[in-house]
């Protein structure tokens, strides 16, 4: 791998962030576990939701009073087996992991537990929540809604969000498969990524209002926010390329997010009013957790999911590959590459560091400057 960025030490940034977001009101152990989720993110090399995020999505929203610092976290219903929670706009990481805390001790009870939560707001990859369950030997699966972004098939109107569908799984490998994919062709976090690495977004992922493609990744942000642009499902455009599948998997995902948890969906969860003023982004999160144990055992599982990933990865390549890869591999590769190096930061993320370091006079000091 080629790094041209320079690299942060991971506690260094870990502690960076975790007094950032002290600094702008969140309790202490609240803010650990924030930023131990960003700092997943890069550890996995999902840079699009790791500290590149901290300030725009958080930090931003913080401050503009779309997103609370303290989570109240109301129990609404709950079950042997199930929880729905109200997270009242606060962190949406904090009321996830507690969420997750709750259904791994009822999974491991009673063999499988489910949750949801309505009134939430971001909560970092959904992979850090399913392999919460994962590293305790269960099955995790989580989704998401968010502001609309993606067009339904035949459609051009963005009315669901990027709304991954994300699955971790037990092996008996040195990493467990985890799936955690938009159900849309790219996601949002990935434009803003490219934007604020001034780089375009490729050819066919985001349509205008009139059906022709967009790259200009500024302009396709602002587009997705006034509604002249939307994402393009998995798969692609029109039945050509199957994007009805990746439409009904995001359709999926709405569903579950918000009727589970008595929540709101689609165009209520754009975060601005009617008045084009920013208002709270109302997400609904669901998860599920399955103990192997309640069926075959857990060694059984392990040992026959980590066989079905070495087949595939032992089968036939395609001229001029050189590798094929299961899910989750490449997040370990990238961990390997960067356990002992720190995160990379790019330009942007600097001036982000520098100015919250700065407006909240904290005393740090970085090799970058």
């Amino acid at each position: 791998m080629k790094e041209t960025r320079p690299f942060v030490d991971w506690e260094l940034m870990n502690n960076f962030i975790v007094d950032a977001f002290c600094g702008y009101g969140v309790p202490r152990a609240d803010a650990e576990i924030c930023a131990d989720v960003l700092m997943e993110s890069d550890r996995r090399g999902i840079e699009s939701h790791g500290c590149n995020r901290f300030k725009p999505i958080y930090i931003d929203r913080i401050k503009n009073g779309t997103l609370l610092p303290v989570t109240n976290i109301e129990i609404l219903k709950e079950t042997p087996t199930t929880v729905v929670m109200d997270a009242h706009d606060g962190m949406g990481m904090v009321a996830s992991h507690k969420m997750m805390e709750m259904l791994i001790e009822k999974a491991k009870t009673y063999g499988m537990a489910g949750g949801a939560i309505r009134n939430s707001t971001h909560y970092g990859i959904a992979g850090y929540w399913t392999s919460m369950a994962s590293k305790e030997g269960l099955i995790g699966i989580t989704g998401t809604n968010a502001r609309p972004s993606i067009a339904p098939t035949f459609g051009v109107d963005n009315m669901m969000g990027t709304n991954p569908l994300t699955f971790s799984l037990p092996t008996d490998e040195e990493f467990p498969f985890c799936l955690d994919c938009a159900t849309s062709i790219v996601q949002r976090g990935k434009i803003e990524y490219y934007a604020r690495e001034g780089k375009d977004t490729p050819k066919g992922m985001v349509i205008s209002r009139d059906g022709t493609a967009m790259t200009d990744s500024e302009e396709i942000l602002k587009a997705l926010v006034d509604e002249t642009a939307a994402l393009a499902p998995l798969g692609g455009i029109g039945e050509e390329l199957a994007g009805y599948k990746g439409y009904g998997y995001a359709a999926v995902v709405e569903i579950l997010s918000a009727a589970l948890s008595g929540g709101q969906f689609m165009k209520a969860l754009t975060g601005v009013s009617k008045e084009g003023k920013p208002q709270m982004y109302h997400l609904g999160h669901f998860f599920f957790v399955v103990d192997p144990e309640a069926y075959m055992g857990l060694d059984t599982f392990k040992k026959t999911a980590g066989d079905i990933c070495r087949a595939l990865r032992n089968s036939t390549k395609a001229p001029g590959e050189s590798r094929i890869y299961t899910a989750g591999e490449k997040e370990y590769d990238v961990w390997m590459f960067r356990k002992d190096k720190g995160v990379p930061v790019g330009e942007a993320v600097q001036k982000d560091i520098i100015t919250v370091r700065d407006e909240l006079g904290l005393p740090y000091h970085f090799d970058f400057e």
